[in-house]
């Protein structure tokens, strides 16, 4: 299972940034044919989708690095036990938003399936709308891990868990 999500973690990074590249790439190259009097207004479009996946790809790699903005004024002034279950109730709360945000991306990719993104017939809304649920579950596997950590981890390294 460790080489799983190891090899999913460097996929994960990957896919992001090449998604990024791709999304400059796009929109540099529609602001050159514009300028060139050749407008190729579907680089904006699909940058704008890139952009959707691109954002739950770099927010579930800055989770799992502990990247994102915290407060540790509450933390800090708790115990080591306080901290511990503190640290586990906002896993908790974390993990079941992100369970709804899979449920409610599904449900919006499987209603907005009939819908063509950006007018173009051929390709579904479904394609940006399912960056919600899959985003939402590498950040739940992420925060399964974490949570998973901290209830294993001896209570003098439970604290640095987050």
């Amino acid at each position: 299972m460790k080489r799983v999500h190891a090899w999913l973690r460097r996929a994960e990074g990957v896919v992001a940034g090449v998604f990024l590249i791709l999304m400059v790439v796009l929109i540099f190259l529609g602001g050159v044919a514009r300028m060139a009097g050749h407008p190729l207004n579907w680089t904006t479009d699909l940058a704008t989708c890139l952009f959707a996946w691109a954002c739950f790809m770099a927010a579930d790699i800055a989770w799992r690095n502990d990247n994102l903005m915290s407060i540790e004024l509450l933390p800090a002034a708790l115990g080591e036990r306080g901290r511990r279950i503190l640290a586990a109730i906002n896993l908790l709360l974390i993990g079941g938003f992100l369970a709804y945000l899979v449920y409610a991306g599904l449900w919006l990719s499987w209603i907005s399936r009939a819908r063509s993104f950006q007018g173009i017939p051929a390709v579904s809304y479904s394609w940006v709308t399912m960056s919600l649920p899959v985003g939402g579950v590498l950040m739940l596997v992420t925060t399964t891990l974490k949570l998973r950590a901290l209830l294993r981890a001896p209570a003098a390294e439970a604290t640095a868990v987050r």
